[in-house]
Order: C-alpha cells, then sequence, then structure tokens
C-alpha cells in the first residue's frame, strides 16, 4: 500500500471495548492508527497487543489534553484521514428523579462534548485537505427514548444532531461525516447496563437481556467487532456517498416495539 493509499485514523476511547475493536479493523487494513483513552493501563495493554498503535492518554472532555494527543498525532503524520469519535459512558440507570445533576453533565460531557472536540479537531485539517471522514459513535438510545437512561439518551440524540449539522456544513470541501448507532453490544459494559437496569425495575437481568434481543430484527446482541466493520466500512471508497447517515448495524423491529419492551412495568 503506497503512502497515498494509506489511511491515517484518529480513534477516541480506543484503549478497550469497541474502539479498540475499531483500531484493530482499521490496522488490518494496513492503516495506521493512533488512539486515546483516559485509561493508561488499557492504552499500554492495547499496545502489547498492536505494536503499530499510537497511544495518547487524554480525558475527551479535556481540550487542552486532546489538542496536545492531536497536534502529536498531525507532528507526526501531517494528515488526518479519519476520526473516530468514539468515547462514551453509559451514564447513570435512574428515574429522571433520582438523577444527580452532576452525572447528568458528566455522561453529556463525555458523549456529546467528546464527539464537538474531536470534530473540531479534525475540521481544519481535512478542510486544508479537501478530504476526510468524521464519524461519531452514537446508540440506537439516539434514534428513540430509553427510560431509566435520560442522560445517555439526551447525549445521543445530540450527537445526531451534531452529525446531521456538521455532515452539511463540512460537506463542500469533500468531508463525510456519518454516526453509528449500536444496538445492544456484548461485553462487561453491557453487562452493567442491564444488571443495573435490571435492579431499577424490579425484574431479572435475564428478562431484560431478552427484551433487548427481541428489540433487533435478527434478536441477537451485536460485538465490538461488528460496530468495528461498520467503521472501516463508513472511512472506505464504497462509502464515498454516504454523508450525514445514521448507520444502525442490526436493525430494529420498530420504536413501538422496543419501547414496549423497555417501559416499566
Amino acid at each position: 500500500m503506497s503512502h497515498q493509499d494509506t489511511q491515517y485514523v484518529f480513534i477516541t476511547a480506543g484503549g478497550s471495548g469497541i474502539g479498540l475493536a475499531m483500531a484493530s479493523g482499521f490496522l488490518s487494513q494496513g492503516a495506521k492508527v493512533a488512539v486515546t483513552d483516559s485509561n493508561m493501563a488499557m492504552l499500554e495493554d492495547a499496545k502489547s497487543r498492536y505494536p503499530d498503535l499510537m497511544i495518547f492518554q487524554a480525558d475527551v472532555t479535556s481540550e487542552s489534553e486532546m489538542q496536545t494527543a492531536f497536534d502529536a498525532v498531525m507532528g507526526e503524520w501531517g494528515r488526518l484521514d479519519v476520526m473516530m469519535a468514539n468515547a462514551g459512558i453509559a451514564g447513570p440507570t435512574a428515574a429522571i428523579d433520582d438523577v444527580t445533576l452532576a452525572d447528568w453533565q458528566r455522561c453529556l460531557a463525555v458523549n456529546l462534548d467528546g464527539c464537538f472536540l474531536a470534530s473540531k479537531l479534525a475540521a481544519p485539517v481535512m478542510r486544508k485537505q479537501k478530504s476526510g471522514v468524521i464519524t461519531l459513535t452514537s446508540s440506537t438510545a439516539g434514534l428513540w427514548g430509553y427510560p431509566y437512561r435520560s442522560p445517555y439518551a439526551t447525549a445521543k440524540w445530540g450527537i445526531i444532531g451534531l452529525m446531521k449539522t456538521l455532515a452539511m456544513e463540512l460537506g463542500p470541501d469533500g468531508i463525510r461525516v456519518n454516526a453509528i448507532c449500536p444496538g445492544s453490544v456484548e461485553g462487561d459494559r453491557m453487562d452493567g447496563v442491564i444488571e443495573r437496569e435490571a435492579a431499577a425495575r424490579g425484574i431479572t437481568s435475564a428478562e431484560l437481556r431478552q427484551g433487548y434481543a427481541d428489540c433487533a430484527s435478527l434478536r441477537r446482541f451485536v460485538t465490538a467487532e461488528d460496530v468495528a466493520d461498520m467503521a472501516v466500512f463508513l472511512a472506505s471508497p464504497q462509502a464515498r456517498s454516504i454523508s450525514g447517515r445514521a448507520a444502525n448495524r442490526i436493525v430494529t423491529r420498530t420504536a413501538t416495539t422496543c419501547q414496549s419492551v423497555l417501559q416499566p412495568g
């Protein structure tokens, strides 16, 4: 692969989970990949597994830390083809009257402010190049309501609005912007979400897990690798005409069906 054909990819929250799966997916395609994460131990583990990975410890809500990491990457590469704004946290699982303002603000900061900062850093570089791909990690929670998860759903809806706005704003400069909206993703994080929500609703974790699976047309959860496959595709030449779209890896039956599954009672 020539230097011109090599993709240069920056991924936030790339030390584990979906972000690390994305890094692996792009590396397997011959890309140069840099990741940030707030957890240095996870970054070091990722580096041990993927020696070609560039790693930077940075809090995605800190403009100065993100700027420092981004400047280091640009100093090494001099260009950027793909920005994967992937950082996110689950936030609290609670009825609205039990959600604290601090928990609300933290959830929005990581999920939504993180996408804003990553996009803000990438845009000037990509404008100059007249090319680039920005992909934001949203959720199916950004497509309909989500009882007991109001901060998370609000942040993920906000990401959809940001994505559609940036697609229009940056499109004339050859920059494509999309969002990935995974459904339920297998892993420790989803296990914790289900455990907390089941406790809040007074049902078993198994019942709630089945309810989540029933929301998907394929009746199953997705994997981090499934989400990574979508990320790689959206950054590929095969997706050159796709922009301003919310890509849902497993299509849900209907919002109404999932609302009935996830409603309390």
